[in-house]
Formats: structure tokens, C-alpha cells, sequence
């Protein structure tokens, strides 16, 4: 027989999965504020081996339209001003030999529209991964009801189940209006 509310944590733990996965897509996405964030998926060779660029440098802003990289080691700053223009950054690095410097330009208004529909597809996935979880909960809970599990026991967990879902989706779309108004604002 089925654990019902092993079942629910489990479908609970699978939407916040999904929703850590939104907040972290969107926190690579360029807005026209500085956010170390977009370095994150940045690999630098250093030493014979590919490491994350957190790895061998400091990566700090010191205002809002610029991101500082101080690598720990100077010689390391080819190989991460490379790593930088290899990436999908789309930002020119400058360096006065001790600092690498990334100016991150104000997005024009396109371009701003562009980001918000492609947070918007990011968030519209998730919201589908939510269903998914949702309906796959659904199933599992309808199949019990022939292991033996009570109806009125199976129409509880589904309403506990929406309940569930229905926050997780409201945190997708707190998220996804959080980061539509800071894309947005100029």
C-alpha cells in the first residue's frame, strides 16, 4: 500500500526542484545590473585542468554596471579573458593587468522584451515540470485506490497535492514578476 504522505513530500520535494532550477536560470540572465551569476557556467583553463572561474579568481562589483575579476594568480589572465570571450556572456573583458573589468551594458528596450519572454519560456517549463510531478502524483494516487487505499483518503492527498501545487506555481510566478520588473526597470 502506498505512503501517502511519503508520496506528497516526494512531489513536493520534485516542485521545489524545479523551482530552485527557475531561480538559478534566471539568475543567469543579464538584466543591466551587475551579477556575478552570469560567470557562473564559465570554465578557465588553469594548470592543465578546467575549473569553474570562481576557482582561481575574485569575482566581486564594485557598482552596479561593472563586474571586478581579480585573479589570484596574474598570469591566469589570458586564459580567463579567453574563457570570458568563448562564453555566451556576449561582454568584452578589459584588463589593466591586475584586474579583469566586465562593463555590463543598459540593455535597449528590444532586448529587455527579448529577456522577459525568454524568463517567461524558462518559467513556463518549470510550470510544466510541475504539472508533470503533479499528474504523475495523480496516477499513483488513483492506482492505490486499487491497492487498497480509501477513496476518501485518496480525495484528501489530492487536495493536499493542489495545494502543493498551487504554491509552488505561485512561487514560479512571484519569481518570474520579480525578475520581469527588474529586466524592465531602466
Amino acid at each position: 500500500m502506498i505512503d501517502v504522505k511519503a508520496t506528497l513530500s516526494s512531489a513536493e520535494e520534485k516542485m521545489e526542484m524545479a523551482v530552485m532550477y527557475l531561480e538559478e536560470q534566471l539568475n543567469r540572465i543579464r538584466a543591466g545590473r551587475a551579477n556575478v551569476a552570469i560567470l557562473d557556467g564559465i570554465r578557465v583553463e588553469s594548470y592543465g585542468s578546467v575549473v569553474p572561474l570562481n576557482q582561481v579568481a575574485n569575482i566581486s562589483t564594485p557598482d552596479a554596471r561593472t563586474i571586478a575579476i581579480r585573479p589570484w594568480d596574474k598570469k591566469q589572465i589570458k586564459a580567463i579573458e579567453k574563457a570570458i570571450m568563448d562564453s555566451e556572456v556576449g561582454i568584452t573583458p578589459e584588463n589593466n593587468g591586475e584586474i579583469i573589468r566586465l562593463g555590463i551594458p543598459q540593455p535597449t528596450e528590444e532586448r529587455r522584451r527579448e529577456l522577459s519572454k525568454q524568463c517567461n519560456k524558462i518559467g513556463e517549463g518549470v510550470k510544466v515540470q510541475i504539472r508533470n510531478v503533479r499528474a504523475d502524483i495523480k496516477d499513483k494516487l488513483k492506482k492505490a485506490i486499487k491497492d487498497g487505499l480509501s477513496e476518501d483518503l485518496e480525495k484528501d492527498a489530492e487536495n493536499d497535492l493542489q495545494k502543493i501545487h498551487d504554491k509552488w506555481i505561485k512561487s514560479v510566478d512571484e519569481l518570474l514578476a520579480a525578475k520581469d520588473k527588474e529586466i524592465m526597470t531602466v
